[in-house]
């Protein structure tokens, strides 16, 4: 690796921990319950990687809170039967934090949700920052969470890669400065994510530790 990072920024969803089948059963429930039948699976599938509040307005301006406060509800009651945890995960978070590196999750969840999926996880004592969408006034790909992570951290762009599953993740990176890794398991497929230009494709998060050099 050509510069010496030592700080590692995660997204939550679909990077950390499984929330696919949570997030597409949320969308479902809400969409279903104000347009019934109108969206597909793979209408939805766009909806996953911006805030919530930018995903329903593409659906409805008007009925936006609305949305927003269904899905939630739903999405809370339902979270720790349908949230999974992804192999190598923890391990590799353990040796990060093992070996020194700064930790910190950036996300475009709320709070509560978040810590939430980290109890799932077992990923509660692991991560030094946690910025949420109520952290910031604009979400990713806007470098403004990233930045604020890393300040937090007391950590310089060069010195971080921000890993995720989604464009929103990888672009927040670029504009940031980051390096970018991207996961193998986006459910977006990993030829979208290939898109966007990572510099990193993730297989499985273990990858990290040998990018990073880590024993």
């Amino acid at each position: 690796m050509s510069r010496n990072i030592n700080t590692v920024l995660f997204d939550l969803d679909g990077t950390l921990i499984n929330t696919i089948d949570l997030i597409l059963a949320s969308f479902t429930e809400t969409l279903n319950h104000f347009y019934p039948n109108e969206y597909s699976r793979e209408d939805m599938l766009k909806f996953i990687g911006p805030p919530l509040v930018d995903s329903f307005r593409t659906v409805d301006e008007n009925r936006v809170d609305e949305m927003v406060t269904y899905y939630r509800e739903y999405n809370m009651k339902n979270h720790d039967a349908l949230v999974k945890e992804y192999d190598g995960v923890l391990e590799t978070v353990e040796a990060l934090q093992e070996a020194g590196f700064k930790i910190g999750i950036v996300t475009t969840k709320l709070r509560a949700a978040v810590l939430k999926g980290l109890k799932i996880g077992k990923l509660e004592p692991f991560f030094d920052v946690i910025v949420t969408l109520d952290d910031v006034q604009n979400a990713k790909p806007d470098p403004e969470p990233i930045n604020k992570a890393l300040e937090q951290l007391h950590a310089k762009p060069g010195e971080a890669i921000m890993v995720g599953d989604s464009s929103h993740d990888i672009l927040a990176g670029q504009n940031a400065g980051t390096l970018t890794a991207g996961v193998a398991w986006t459910v977006q497929g990993r030829e979208h994510l290939e898109t966007f230009k990572p510099d990193y494709m993730l297989e499985n998060m273990k990858d990290l530790l040998r990018i990073l050099k880590v024993e």
